[in-house]
């Protein structure tokens, strides 16, 4: 019985309510169909990683969508779970707490704004976490495309500033007072904004417009 676990942290691509900082490049339904191509090309590095790899994967999802939207969208293939309501620091810890709480030993969870995440990333990160309490993947505006733990410490996501350059820095000072061994990954660049457009355009040749 595998004790590795990933949760992918996503959302139905519904036209207007998702990559909205995108809208302007690339239209509503432009920025909905990127993030359906992102979240499909993460899972495809998932599916690279399983082939090695013993884990159990956990699709957490935000919305209102029913859990058969979600298989009809992404397949029968993974597990599926609703994200709580609350910021995004309440959502992970709440995710880490139930599968940490379920007897999984390491656990990672992974979003899908980041093209070059690779399977051999989120090994090492499951590598890591056999020698450190924490292990994070800086992204390079200052936040972190991938976070693992073997314990629960919900005090790393209070009081942290969401959606600002300071994440990353918030969280490795909260972990140094915590006296926890963390790891850090190799650092990649997110998806979020109309800049940022050519990070994906150098792993799919081309972006919809």
């Amino acid at each position: 019985m595998t004790t590795d676990q990933l949760i992918v942290f996503t959302r139905y691509p519904t036209i207007g309510q998702v990559k909205t900082r995108l809208i302007p490049a690339l239209g509503a339904a432009g920025a909905a169909e990127l993030h359906h191509r992102m979240t499909v090309h993460t899972l495809a590095q998932v599916r690279e990683l399983q082939q090695n790899h013993a884990l159990t994967v956990t699709i957490y999802f935000a919305g209102q969508q029913h859990q058969s939207e979600m298989v009809a969208w992404l397949g029968a293939e993974w597990q599926y779970q609703r994200q709580v309501t609350g910021d995004l620091g309440v959502r992970m810890a709440t995710a880490f707490a139930d599968i940490l709480q379920s007897g999984m030993q390491k656990v990672v969870i992974v979003g899908t704004d980041c093209p070059g995440l690779t399977a051999a990333i989120i090994q090492n990160a499951f590598e890591q976490l056999s020698a450190h309490d924490l292990v994070l993947g800086p992204a390079i505006d200052g936040g972190y495309y991938l976070i693992g733990l073997r314990s629960i410490r919900p005090e790393l996501f209070i009081d942290i500033p969401w959606s600002t350059d300071a994440v990353l820095a918030k969280t490795m000072e909260i972990a140094q007072q915590l006296h926890l061994s963390t790891a850090l990954l190799p650092s990649l660049a997110d998806v979020d904004r109309p800049a940022d457009l050519p990070v994906w355009e150098l792993y799919s040749g081309h972006y919809e417009s």
